[in-house]
Parts: C-alpha cells; structure tokens; sequence
C-alpha cells in the first residue's frame, strides 16, 4: 500500500529552544525536527518563527531536551509565537505570547558559553553555536540550521557517575510521533557500537 501522510514525524525528539530577541528578551520555541551527529545538530526551522529570527540574528542558542513530564507544558506554549506581528501562515491558529516561560511553568538559568538561557527543567540542555544555515525548498518556509554544541548539562543523576555516559534508564526523552507525544518504550536491543 502506497500513502502519502501529510507530515513524516515517524519519531524525533521534543526540543525546546531558547533564544534572544533583538531587545534582549529570551524566546522559547518547541521544535521536533532536530537530528545530531557527533557535535552538530541539524535543525529544521520555519522561517517565519521568532526563535529562528533570533538564531540567525544572534547565532547563538540552546536546544534543551524535553523528557516525558514536560508533555503539558510544551503543549501550552506551542501555540504561540514570540513575534508581536504574527506572520500570516499562523494567523488564526498561534497567538502572541510575550513570556512563553511563565506560561509553560518553565525556569530560566544562565547558561555559560552563550547568551540564551537554558531552560532548568530540561533534564539536558545543549548550548550551541550555528554554523551554516541551508534554505529547505525554495527557503521562503524553512531552513537546516547547522549548529555545534559547545557544552552539554545533564540534571544530576542522569549521568552515570564517573562517566561522561547518560543513564538510559533514568533518561525518559519525549518523543514526537505524528503530531502526538510519546515517552521512550523499553530497552529492545543494543547497537554494537555502544559504550559499555
């Protein structure tokens, strides 16, 4: 049987991303399009977004990964944009949001090598620099935005001590899944390639 569904999210982790605004104001946006290899990220962005502006902007964010009890919280914040003028494509659906931070119950921190906050209840948070951004398309809707992580924070307890090794059992990323939210499911396997 041939389909053609009207997204491809199969399952890619929730990440929030924080961000600066020209007047120096932090910006939160929930993405699910978002792979990594060795210390690069690939990020896809809408155009359109706030926190995109600020990216290209500032080149400087951090990609803080959801686990499974921030399900709520993102879904509060989702529909709104921190762009006081709300671009046409999302008229009607998002809505102004001046501080996604209260209304997602979420905590600003400073982070150490970049400008944004983290966001503390992400059990990791990923600060990062962007690299190369790459149009998607005819690049009016969307871009890949490169970018390298420069340091990476785990709550306590979530790396195995004395290691740089993250607990898998702990770990409960939050996974996005045809438009619906997902925790990670049991252990099935493991890759030879994995650390022991």
């Amino acid at each position: 049987m041939t389909i053609l569904p009207s997204v491809f999210y199969f399952g890619t982790p929730v990440a929030l991303l924080s961000t600066l605004g020209p007047d120096g104001t932090a910006n939160i946006t929930p993405i699910s399009s978002a792979w990594a290899l060795g210390d690069m990220y690939v990020l896809g962005l809408g155009v359109g977004n706030q926190g995109t502006q600020n990216v290209l902007h500032t080149e400087e964010l951090v990609i803080n990964l959801a686990d499974a009890a921030l399900a709520s919280s993102i879904e509060r914040i989702a529909p709104t944009t921190g762009a006081t003028d709300i671009p046409s494509a999302k008229q009607g659906r998002y809505r102004h949001a001046s501080d996604k931070w209260r209304l997602g119950g979420l905590t600003p921190v400073p982070s150490i090598h970049v400008a944004p906050p983290r966001v503390a209840e992400c059990p990791v948070q990923l600060e990062a620099r962007l690299v190369k951004v790459v149009p998607l398309g005819d690049g009016n809707e969307a871009v890949a935005a490169h970018v390298r992580i420069i340091a990476c924070h785990v709550h306590d307890g979530l790396a195995v001590p004395g290691t740089n090794h993250i607990d898998l059992d702990r770990w409960q990323p939050l996974y996005y899944t045809f438009r619906h939210y997902f925790a990670q499911g049991e252990r099935v396997g493991v890759s030879f390639k994995a650390e022991q």
